[in-house]
């Protein structure tokens, strides 16, 4: 696993169709060689590409709104920020560095999602948490702390809950 700056969700056993899609609609926004690999995780595609991530998932997001059925092999495409090695301290770390994000006054919640690791979801959050000298709001916050922990990997990225985007959802 390189480094990677998208994490995109599939339906299972639709890597390969999701991975041509991803790759089609990221050399339509300008990137001339994304790279896009699957992990062993199904329903799950890592990528990198030479393009702003959050940018690549407003892009996406227009797409999806214009014309809905043309992505129809991506679920979710997350920007990520961060890659460091699956531990609490180093995810931490991560985490200190994205936090200045996060204005005073502002809230922030952890959300960590696992694949294929037996590291504790609350020894994360806790780790995370205390880096963020900021209010907590788990249920309306102004940002998202997000981990992504695949196998020996996590991503980490400080984003807007908006800056993530759904497909399925944008179809309603």
């Amino acid at each position: 696993m390189g480094e990677f700056n998208l994490l995109v969700t599939c339906p299972r056993n639709r890597e390969e169709s999701a991975r041509l899609e991803l790759e089609d609609a990221l050399r339509e926004m300008g990137d001339e060689s994304p790279e896009i690999w699957t992990v062993g995780v199904r329903g799950l595609l890592l990528a990198r590409t030479s393009l702003d991530p959050f940018e690549v998932v407003s892009r996406v997001r227009e797409m999806a709104l214009r014309n809905p059925f043309s992505l129809v092999n991506l679920r979710r495409v997350i920007p990520v920020e961060r890659v460091v090695r699956a531990d609490p301290e180093e995810i931490a770390d991560a985490v200190e560095a994205l936090a200045s994000k996060i204005g005073e006054g502002e809230s922030y919640r952890v959300t960590v999602e696992k694949r294929h690791t037996t590291l504790g979801r609350m020894d994360v959050i806790r780790a995370a948490a205390a880096r963020v000298p900021r209010r907590v709001d788990l249920e309306n916050p102004d940002w998202v702390v997000l981990v992504e922990i695949v196998g020996p990997v996590a991503g980490v990225s400080v984003l807007r809950p908006g800056d993530v985007v759904s497909i399925e959802k944008l179809r309603g």
